[in-house]
């Protein structure tokens, strides 16, 4: 099925994460509620089911930055866009970064930036 949108989804190939551009995407902290949300799923989520304190053009945004930087991988199932993390890529990429990451997010903020 062909994206939803005139632009088609790009995400870059493992080897061509960059760290740089990985963190700066993990610095803003809706999208690093995002990110835990997505760590703590069994499954693929659709976007609609963040409830993310921006505009809906703005998490389109966030999605699009994180998707970018190869921390999610997205696709879409009839009019819904799913989002799931790349753990697996990440961490082949970047061995203990995400837990990392992760960790120090549950320690700094005691777990208050989790997308709902």
């Amino acid at each position: 099925m062909a994206s939803r949108t005139s632009t088609p989804l790009t995400h870059p190939d493992v080897s061509e994460m960059d760290l740089f551009r990985l963190m700066a995407a993990m610095t803003d902290p809706v999208r690093l509620g995002i990110v835990i949300r997505l760590a703590g799923s069994n499954g693929d989520i659709p976007c609609t089911d963040f409830a993310l304190p921006v505009t809906k053009s703005a998490g389109t945004r966030h999605f699009r930055v994180l998707r970018e930087a190869g921390v999610i991988h997205q696709y879409d199932v009839g009019v819904r866009r799913m989002s799931r993390l790349r753990s697996d890529d990440l961490e082949a990429r970047f061995p203990g970064l995400l837990n990392l990451i992760l960790q120090e997010a549950a320690h700094s903020n005691g777990g208050d930036r989790q997308a709902s």
